[in-house]
Protein backbone atom coordinates (compact mmCIF):
# COMPACT_ATOMS: atom_id res chain seq x y z
CA UNK A 1 0.00 0.00 0.00
CA UNK A 2 1.23 3.64 -0.74
CA UNK A 3 0.01 6.79 1.46
CA UNK A 4 0.36 9.79 -0.42
CA UNK A 5 0.18 13.05 0.96
CA UNK A 6 -1.36 15.74 -0.86
CA UNK A 7 0.03 19.36 0.83
CA UNK A 8 1.36 22.69 0.10
CA UNK A 9 4.91 23.47 2.28
CA UNK A 10 5.91 26.92 2.05
CA UNK A 11 10.02 27.16 2.13
CA UNK A 12 12.05 30.08 1.68
CA UNK A 13 8.95 31.77 0.40
CA UNK A 14 8.34 29.27 -2.22
CA UNK A 15 5.43 27.07 -2.31
CA UNK A 16 6.51 23.37 -2.65
CA UNK A 17 3.65 21.06 -4.90
CA UNK A 18 3.44 17.28 -3.49
CA UNK A 19 3.78 15.54 -6.87
CA UNK A 20 1.90 12.35 -6.91
CA UNK A 21 0.97 9.68 -9.50
CA UNK A 22 -1.58 7.37 -9.96
CA UNK A 23 -2.65 4.71 -12.72
CA UNK A 24 -6.63 4.59 -13.16
CA UNK A 25 -9.32 2.16 -14.32
CA UNK A 26 -6.57 -0.38 -15.45
CA UNK A 27 -7.61 -3.22 -12.83
CA UNK A 28 -4.57 -3.06 -10.59
CA UNK A 29 -2.22 -0.10 -9.23
CA UNK A 30 0.09 -0.97 -11.91
CA UNK A 31 -1.69 -1.01 -15.08
CA UNK A 32 -4.17 2.07 -16.52
CA UNK A 33 -4.21 5.51 -17.51
CA UNK A 34 -1.89 7.87 -15.97
CA UNK A 35 -2.53 10.58 -13.81
CA UNK A 36 -0.81 13.59 -11.86
CA UNK A 37 -1.97 15.57 -8.82
CA UNK A 38 -1.35 19.30 -8.56
CA UNK A 39 -2.56 21.87 -6.75
CA UNK A 40 -4.85 19.58 -4.93
CA UNK A 41 -6.37 18.09 -8.36
CA UNK A 42 -5.69 15.49 -10.50
CA UNK A 43 -5.09 15.37 -14.15
CA UNK A 44 -4.08 13.60 -16.70
CA UNK A 45 -0.71 12.93 -19.16
CA UNK A 46 -1.45 13.69 -22.90
CA UNK A 47 -0.06 10.61 -24.95
CA UNK A 48 1.80 13.21 -27.32
CA UNK A 49 5.21 11.54 -27.67
CA UNK A 50 4.43 9.51 -24.99
CA UNK A 51 6.45 6.00 -25.35
CA UNK A 52 8.02 3.11 -23.25
CA UNK A 53 11.24 5.23 -21.22
CA UNK A 54 8.61 7.51 -20.13
CA UNK A 55 6.40 4.68 -19.41
CA UNK A 56 9.40 3.21 -17.88
CA UNK A 57 9.47 6.06 -15.56
CA UNK A 58 6.15 5.90 -14.21
CA UNK A 59 6.74 2.05 -13.42
CA UNK A 60 9.53 2.72 -11.50
CA UNK A 61 8.22 4.99 -9.44
CA UNK A 62 5.14 3.48 -8.48
CA UNK A 63 7.45 0.34 -7.20
CA UNK A 64 5.79 -1.47 -9.83
CA UNK A 65 8.36 -3.41 -11.57
CA UNK A 66 9.43 -2.79 -15.49
CA UNK A 67 6.94 -1.28 -17.82
CA UNK A 68 5.28 -4.01 -20.06
CA UNK A 69 3.29 -1.86 -22.80
CA UNK A 70 2.43 2.08 -23.66
CA UNK A 71 -0.97 2.83 -24.88
CA UNK A 72 -2.42 6.28 -26.16
CA UNK A 73 -5.84 7.10 -27.24
CA UNK A 74 -7.29 6.65 -23.41
CA UNK A 75 -7.02 2.77 -23.94
CA UNK A 76 -8.27 2.99 -20.21
CA UNK A 77 -11.01 5.65 -20.95
CA UNK A 78 -10.69 8.79 -21.29
CA UNK A 79 -9.94 11.20 -17.87
CA UNK A 80 -11.83 13.91 -16.51
CA UNK A 81 -10.92 17.55 -15.23
CA UNK A 82 -7.40 19.45 -16.41
CA UNK A 83 -4.43 17.41 -18.77
CA UNK A 84 -1.72 18.62 -16.21
CA UNK A 85 1.39 17.43 -18.91
CA UNK A 86 1.92 17.30 -22.67
CA UNK A 87 5.02 16.61 -24.99
CA UNK A 88 6.77 14.10 -21.82
CA UNK A 89 10.50 13.63 -23.18
CA UNK A 90 11.70 11.21 -20.47
CA UNK A 91 15.07 9.68 -21.33
CA UNK A 92 14.05 6.60 -18.81
CA UNK A 93 16.88 7.25 -16.69
CA UNK A 94 14.46 9.82 -14.03
CA UNK A 95 13.69 8.91 -10.90
CA UNK A 96 10.02 10.68 -10.68
CA UNK A 97 8.00 12.30 -13.89
CA UNK A 98 8.46 15.48 -12.35
CA UNK A 99 12.24 15.24 -13.48
CA UNK A 100 11.25 14.39 -17.03
CA UNK A 101 10.88 17.41 -19.53
CA UNK A 102 7.62 18.54 -20.78
CA UNK A 103 5.61 21.43 -22.52
CA UNK A 104 3.07 21.43 -19.85
CA UNK A 105 2.60 23.83 -17.17
CA UNK A 106 4.34 21.33 -14.51
CA UNK A 107 7.93 21.53 -15.67
CA UNK A 108 7.71 25.34 -14.23
CA UNK A 109 7.26 24.74 -10.97
CA UNK A 110 9.43 23.17 -8.14
CA UNK A 111 8.03 19.75 -6.76
CA UNK A 112 8.85 17.63 -3.80
CA UNK A 113 7.48 14.36 -3.99
CA UNK A 114 7.26 11.72 -1.14
CA UNK A 115 5.86 8.51 -0.19
CA UNK A 116 5.52 5.89 2.64
CA UNK A 117 5.76 2.09 1.62
CA UNK A 118 3.81 -0.10 4.34
CA UNK A 119 5.78 -3.40 4.50
CA UNK A 120 3.93 -5.57 1.11
CA UNK A 121 3.92 -6.21 -2.66
CA UNK A 122 4.83 -3.66 -4.36
CA UNK A 123 5.34 -5.36 -8.09
CA UNK A 124 5.95 -8.17 -9.86
CA UNK A 125 8.80 -9.27 -12.88
CA UNK A 126 10.23 -12.21 -14.35
CA UNK A 127 13.19 -12.40 -15.13
CA UNK A 128 16.20 -14.63 -17.36
CA UNK A 129 13.70 -15.51 -20.14
CA UNK A 130 11.61 -13.18 -21.86
CA UNK A 131 8.40 -11.22 -21.54
CA UNK A 132 6.30 -13.91 -19.80
CA UNK A 133 8.41 -16.55 -18.85
CA UNK A 134 11.21 -15.83 -15.98
CA UNK A 135 12.40 -16.28 -12.82
CA UNK A 136 9.59 -14.88 -10.26
CA UNK A 137 10.39 -11.74 -8.45
CA UNK A 138 8.59 -9.62 -6.38
CA UNK A 139 9.28 -5.95 -5.12
CA UNK A 140 9.13 -5.42 -1.63
CA UNK A 141 10.13 -2.03 0.45
CA UNK A 142 12.91 -1.02 -2.68
CA UNK A 143 14.20 -4.49 -3.07
CA UNK A 144 12.89 -7.22 -5.72
CA UNK A 145 13.41 -10.61 -4.01
CA UNK A 146 13.37 -14.17 -5.48
CA UNK A 147 10.66 -16.91 -4.16
CA UNK A 148 11.07 -20.19 -3.03
CA UNK A 149 9.74 -22.86 -5.37
CA UNK A 150 7.91 -24.81 -2.46
CA UNK A 151 6.02 -21.93 -1.76
CA UNK A 152 4.54 -20.90 -4.99
CA UNK A 153 1.38 -22.61 -7.16
CA UNK A 154 -0.82 -22.39 -9.90
CA UNK A 155 -3.01 -20.30 -7.80
CA UNK A 156 -0.24 -17.74 -7.69
CA UNK A 157 0.96 -18.57 -11.29
CA UNK A 158 -2.20 -17.09 -12.16
CA UNK A 159 -2.23 -13.72 -10.69
CA UNK A 160 1.27 -13.13 -12.05
CA UNK A 161 0.25 -13.89 -15.41
CA UNK A 162 -2.84 -11.85 -15.01
CA UNK A 163 -0.50 -8.90 -13.74
CA UNK A 164 2.05 -9.32 -16.77
CA UNK A 165 -0.67 -9.53 -19.21
CA UNK A 166 0.18 -12.77 -20.20
CA UNK A 167 -2.27 -14.82 -20.52
CA UNK A 168 -2.94 -17.95 -18.53
CA UNK A 169 0.03 -19.71 -16.62
CA UNK A 170 1.20 -22.81 -18.45
CA UNK A 171 3.83 -23.94 -16.70
CA UNK A 172 5.88 -23.51 -12.86
CA UNK A 173 9.14 -24.29 -12.54
CA UNK A 174 11.14 -24.75 -9.62
CA UNK A 175 14.86 -25.79 -9.03
CA UNK A 176 15.93 -22.33 -10.79
CA UNK A 177 15.28 -23.16 -13.90
CA UNK A 178 15.76 -19.79 -15.32
CA UNK A 179 18.67 -19.36 -13.42
CA UNK A 180 19.73 -18.66 -9.62
CA UNK A 181 18.48 -15.14 -8.98
CA UNK A 182 20.65 -12.49 -5.86
CA UNK A 183 19.57 -10.80 -3.01
CA UNK A 184 17.14 -12.05 -0.53
CA UNK A 185 14.61 -14.48 -0.94
CA UNK A 186 11.29 -13.66 -0.24
CA UNK A 187 10.30 -14.12 3.57
CA UNK A 188 6.87 -14.93 3.48
CA UNK A 189 4.93 -17.92 1.82
CA UNK A 190 1.62 -16.03 -1.09
CA UNK A 191 -1.59 -17.26 -0.67
CA UNK A 192 -3.51 -16.10 -4.11
CA UNK A 193 -6.89 -17.56 -4.43
CA UNK A 194 -6.18 -16.91 -8.11
CA UNK A 195 -8.49 -14.22 -9.05
CA UNK A 196 -6.90 -11.41 -7.84
CA UNK A 197 -5.96 -9.01 -10.55
CA UNK A 198 -2.46 -8.42 -9.27
CA UNK A 199 -0.15 -9.64 -6.62
CA UNK A 200 -0.52 -6.70 -4.18
CA UNK A 201 -3.95 -7.96 -3.59
CA UNK A 202 -2.79 -11.86 -2.15
CA UNK A 203 -2.66 -12.69 1.39
CA UNK A 204 0.81 -13.60 2.56
CA UNK A 205 1.39 -15.86 5.28
CA UNK A 206 3.77 -14.71 8.03
CA UNK A 207 6.39 -16.99 6.85
CA UNK A 208 7.93 -19.47 4.66
CA UNK A 209 7.17 -23.28 5.41
CA UNK A 210 10.62 -24.09 3.89
CA UNK A 211 13.83 -23.03 4.05
CA UNK A 212 14.94 -21.95 0.84
CA UNK A 213 17.96 -20.59 -0.97
CA UNK A 214 18.33 -19.46 -4.70
CA UNK A 215 19.00 -22.69 -5.93
CA UNK A 216 14.94 -23.05 -5.27
CA UNK A 217 13.64 -19.87 -7.27
CA UNK A 218 10.50 -20.57 -8.95
CA UNK A 219 10.36 -19.77 -12.56
CA UNK A 220 6.52 -19.13 -14.75
CA UNK A 221 5.74 -19.68 -18.25
CA UNK A 222 3.02 -18.08 -19.08
CA UNK A 223 0.90 -18.64 -22.59
CA UNK A 224 2.12 -14.87 -24.15
CA UNK A 225 5.35 -17.30 -24.93
CA UNK A 226 4.46 -19.63 -27.32
CA UNK A 227 7.74 -21.72 -27.77
CA UNK A 228 9.89 -23.99 -25.35
CA UNK A 229 12.34 -26.49 -25.41
CA UNK A 230 11.45 -30.13 -23.65
CA UNK A 231 13.04 -33.14 -22.96
CA UNK A 232 16.94 -31.55 -23.27
CA UNK A 233 19.21 -30.81 -20.13
CA UNK A 234 18.03 -27.55 -19.65
CA UNK A 235 15.65 -25.10 -21.13
CA UNK A 236 17.88 -24.52 -23.53
CA UNK A 237 17.90 -27.57 -24.94
CA UNK A 238 15.58 -29.84 -26.76
CA UNK A 239 11.83 -30.04 -28.74
CA UNK A 240 10.78 -27.55 -30.03
CA UNK A 241 7.55 -26.93 -28.80
CA UNK A 242 4.91 -24.67 -29.52
CA UNK A 243 2.23 -23.25 -27.91
CA UNK A 244 -1.36 -22.50 -29.96
CA UNK A 245 -4.90 -22.36 -29.08
CA UNK A 246 -4.02 -23.27 -25.64
CA UNK A 247 -2.38 -26.65 -26.68
CA UNK A 248 1.41 -27.69 -27.17
CA UNK A 249 2.86 -29.17 -30.50
CA UNK A 250 5.60 -30.06 -32.21
CA UNK A 251 7.67 -28.36 -35.23
CA UNK A 252 8.51 -31.13 -37.67
CA UNK A 253 12.11 -31.56 -38.64
CA UNK A 254 11.66 -31.35 -42.47
CA UNK A 255 14.44 -28.48 -43.71
CA UNK A 256 14.94 -27.37 -40.04
CA UNK A 257 18.49 -25.98 -40.38
CA UNK A 258 20.58 -23.83 -38.16
CA UNK A 259 18.81 -20.09 -39.11
CA UNK A 260 15.62 -21.68 -37.92
CA UNK A 261 17.49 -23.09 -34.63
CA UNK A 262 19.20 -19.25 -34.14
CA UNK A 263 15.54 -18.18 -34.35
CA UNK A 264 14.68 -20.07 -31.31
CA UNK A 265 17.66 -19.86 -29.46
CA UNK A 266 17.32 -15.69 -29.51
CA UNK A 267 13.60 -16.08 -28.51
CA UNK A 268 13.89 -17.87 -25.44
CA UNK A 269 17.14 -15.59 -24.61
CA UNK A 270 19.70 -18.74 -24.79
CA UNK A 271 22.47 -17.70 -26.62
CA UNK A 272 23.70 -18.69 -29.70
CA UNK A 273 22.54 -21.91 -31.93
CA UNK A 274 24.72 -24.75 -31.28
CA UNK A 275 22.53 -27.39 -33.32
CA UNK A 276 19.60 -27.82 -35.13
CA UNK A 277 18.52 -31.77 -34.76
CA UNK A 278 15.66 -33.37 -36.20
CA UNK A 279 14.73 -37.10 -35.93
CA UNK A 280 12.83 -36.89 -32.58
CA UNK A 281 16.83 -36.33 -31.27
CA UNK A 282 15.08 -36.06 -27.75
CA UNK A 283 12.21 -38.28 -28.05
CA UNK A 284 9.39 -38.02 -29.99
CA UNK A 285 6.70 -35.25 -28.76
CA UNK A 286 2.88 -36.20 -28.44
CA UNK A 287 -0.58 -34.25 -29.98
CA UNK A 288 -0.72 -31.88 -33.15
CA UNK A 289 2.66 -31.31 -35.23
CA UNK A 290 1.61 -27.54 -35.44
CA UNK A 291 4.52 -26.32 -37.83
CA UNK A 292 6.33 -28.10 -41.46
CA UNK A 293 8.41 -26.75 -43.49
CA UNK A 294 10.14 -23.92 -41.28
CA UNK A 295 12.03 -21.28 -43.31
CA UNK A 296 13.80 -18.62 -41.47
CA UNK A 297 16.18 -15.83 -42.79
CA UNK A 298 17.44 -16.34 -39.16
CA UNK A 299 17.00 -12.58 -38.22
CA UNK A 300 13.60 -12.51 -37.32
CA UNK A 301 12.74 -12.00 -33.37
CA UNK A 302 10.46 -14.97 -33.13
CA UNK A 303 9.36 -18.48 -34.63
CA UNK A 304 6.05 -17.19 -35.48
CA UNK A 305 7.40 -14.70 -37.87
CA UNK A 306 9.33 -16.96 -40.30
CA UNK A 307 7.69 -19.04 -42.84
CA UNK A 308 5.63 -21.82 -42.77
CA UNK A 309 2.90 -24.57 -44.13
CA UNK A 310 0.47 -23.16 -41.93
CA UNK A 311 -0.43 -23.95 -38.82
CA UNK A 312 -1.26 -27.51 -38.15
CA UNK A 313 -0.92 -27.70 -41.79
CA UNK A 314 1.86 -31.13 -41.97
CA UNK A 315 2.48 -34.25 -43.66
CA UNK A 316 4.76 -35.42 -40.65
CA UNK A 317 5.10 -37.91 -37.79
CA UNK A 318 6.66 -37.18 -34.75
CA UNK A 319 9.26 -39.24 -35.13
CA UNK A 320 11.24 -36.42 -37.40
CA UNK A 321 10.22 -33.48 -34.59
CA UNK A 322 12.79 -30.83 -34.77
CA UNK A 323 15.02 -30.32 -31.37
CA UNK A 324 18.17 -26.92 -31.11
CA UNK A 325 20.99 -26.66 -28.92
CA UNK A 326 21.58 -23.39 -27.72
CA UNK A 327 24.88 -22.61 -25.78
CA UNK A 328 24.56 -20.90 -22.55
CA UNK A 329 28.44 -20.23 -23.03
CA UNK A 330 30.87 -18.60 -25.64
CA UNK A 331 33.95 -17.71 -26.68
CA UNK A 332 34.64 -14.23 -27.23
CA UNK A 333 37.56 -12.20 -29.05
CA UNK A 334 39.09 -15.62 -30.50
CA UNK A 335 37.48 -17.92 -32.55
CA UNK A 336 34.48 -19.89 -32.56
CA UNK A 337 36.72 -22.80 -30.55
CA UNK A 338 38.76 -20.39 -28.81
CA UNK A 339 38.19 -16.81 -26.79
CA UNK A 340 37.36 -15.44 -23.02
CA UNK A 341 34.79 -17.67 -21.31
CA UNK A 342 31.51 -16.06 -20.84
CA UNK A 343 28.49 -17.43 -19.91
CA UNK A 344 25.15 -16.67 -20.14
CA UNK A 345 23.54 -15.70 -16.43
CA UNK A 346 19.60 -14.62 -17.07
CA UNK A 347 20.08 -12.04 -20.29
CA UNK A 348 23.12 -11.37 -19.31
CA UNK A 349 27.05 -12.18 -19.81
CA UNK A 350 29.77 -12.88 -17.39
CA UNK A 351 33.01 -13.46 -17.82
CA UNK A 352 34.83 -16.56 -15.23
CA UNK A 353 37.55 -16.08 -12.49
CA UNK A 354 40.57 -17.91 -14.02
CA UNK A 355 41.41 -19.33 -10.32
CA UNK A 356 37.93 -21.52 -10.36
CA UNK A 357 38.27 -22.68 -13.88
CA UNK A 358 39.71 -25.98 -14.62
CA UNK A 359 40.32 -28.98 -16.59
CA UNK A 360 36.98 -30.10 -16.14
CA UNK A 361 35.03 -27.30 -16.93
CA UNK A 362 37.08 -26.52 -20.21
CA UNK A 363 35.97 -29.90 -21.47
CA UNK A 364 32.40 -28.99 -20.82
CA UNK A 365 32.80 -25.94 -22.52
CA UNK A 366 34.77 -27.43 -25.51
CA UNK A 367 31.95 -30.11 -26.02
CA UNK A 368 29.12 -27.51 -25.41
CA UNK A 369 30.66 -25.45 -28.51
CA UNK A 370 30.91 -28.42 -30.70
CA UNK A 371 34.43 -28.30 -30.93
CA UNK A 372 37.13 -31.03 -29.98
CA UNK A 373 38.92 -31.21 -26.88
CA UNK A 374 40.46 -28.24 -24.64
CA UNK A 375 44.20 -27.95 -25.79
CA UNK A 376 44.78 -25.04 -22.90
CA UNK A 377 43.44 -23.00 -19.96
CA UNK A 378 44.50 -19.45 -20.54
CA UNK A 379 44.13 -16.85 -17.45
CA UNK A 380 44.97 -13.29 -16.68
CA UNK A 381 42.45 -12.02 -19.66
CA UNK A 382 44.97 -13.87 -22.29
CA UNK A 383 41.77 -12.58 -25.10
CA UNK A 384 41.60 -9.01 -23.16
CA UNK A 385 39.46 -8.11 -20.14
CA UNK A 386 35.67 -8.03 -20.16
CA UNK A 387 32.65 -6.50 -19.64
CA UNK A 388 30.10 -6.19 -16.96
CA UNK A 389 30.05 -8.80 -14.14
CA UNK A 390 32.02 -11.69 -13.40
CA UNK A 391 30.43 -14.89 -13.09
CA UNK A 392 29.59 -14.71 -8.69
CA UNK A 393 29.60 -18.60 -8.19
CA UNK A 394 32.42 -21.79 -9.03
CA UNK A 395 31.55 -24.07 -11.80
CA UNK A 396 32.24 -28.09 -10.64
CA UNK A 397 31.58 -30.02 -13.60
CA UNK A 398 32.86 -33.25 -13.51
CA UNK A 399 33.97 -33.33 -17.23
CA UNK A 400 31.21 -35.73 -18.41
CA UNK A 401 28.45 -33.42 -18.52
CA UNK A 402 26.95 -32.09 -22.21
CA UNK A 403 26.79 -28.39 -21.49
CA UNK A 404 27.36 -26.42 -19.48
CA UNK A 405 24.04 -25.77 -17.41
CA UNK A 406 24.45 -29.59 -16.19
CA UNK A 407 27.42 -28.78 -14.22
CA UNK A 408 27.28 -28.15 -10.50
CA UNK A 409 27.93 -24.56 -9.01
CA UNK A 410 28.90 -23.47 -5.87
CA UNK A 411 27.48 -20.78 -4.03
CA UNK A 412 30.47 -18.30 -3.88
CA UNK A 413 33.58 -18.28 -5.62
CA UNK A 414 36.91 -18.76 -3.32
CA UNK A 415 38.63 -16.18 -4.89
CA UNK A 416 38.03 -12.73 -5.04
CA UNK A 417 38.17 -11.71 -8.74
CA UNK A 418 38.28 -8.84 -11.11
CA UNK A 419 38.20 -8.89 -14.95
CA UNK A 420 41.87 -9.35 -14.88
CA UNK A 421 41.55 -12.59 -14.14
CA UNK A 422 38.64 -13.62 -16.67
CA UNK A 423 39.42 -17.12 -18.11
CA UNK A 424 40.25 -18.03 -21.90
CA UNK A 425 40.47 -21.36 -23.39
CA UNK A 426 41.73 -22.92 -26.73
CA UNK A 427 39.67 -25.96 -27.79
CA UNK A 428 40.70 -28.15 -30.86
CA UNK A 429 38.81 -28.02 -34.24
CA UNK A 430 36.79 -30.60 -35.21
CA UNK A 431 37.67 -31.73 -38.56
CA UNK A 432 35.90 -33.46 -41.00
CA UNK A 433 35.43 -37.76 -40.83
CA UNK A 434 38.32 -38.49 -43.22
CA UNK A 435 36.57 -41.71 -43.89
CA UNK A 436 33.66 -40.53 -45.39
CA UNK A 437 35.52 -37.84 -47.36
CA UNK A 438 37.81 -40.54 -49.22
CA UNK A 439 34.91 -42.82 -49.93
CA UNK A 440 33.01 -39.82 -51.66
CA UNK A 441 36.57 -39.04 -53.42
CA UNK A 442 36.89 -42.81 -54.49
CA UNK A 443 33.64 -43.23 -55.10
CA UNK A 444 33.80 -40.44 -57.84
Amino acid sequence: RILTFSLYLLHHGLFFYLFVVRLVDGGSRCAGRVEVLHRGQWGTVCDDDWDMRDAAVVCSELGCGEAVDVLGNAHFGPGSGPIWMDDVDCSGSESTLKNCRSAGLLHKIHFLSFAIYEPNILGVRLIGGLRCSGRVELFHGKTWATVCDADFDQQDAEVVCRELGCGAPVEVLGAAAFGRGEGQVWTKELLCRGNESDIHSCETSSKLKHDCSHDNDVGVVCAADIVRLVGGSSRCAGRVEVLHRGQWGTVCGDHWDMRDAAVVCRELGCGEAVDAVGNAHFGPGSGPIWLDDVTCSGSESTLKNCGSRGLGVNDCGHGKDAGVICSGVRLVSGSHCSGRVEVLHGKNWATVCDADFDQQDAEVVCRELGCGPPVKVLSAAAFGRGEGQVWTEELQCRGNESDIYSCPTSSSLKDSCSHDNDVGLLCATKFPDLSKVLTCALGE
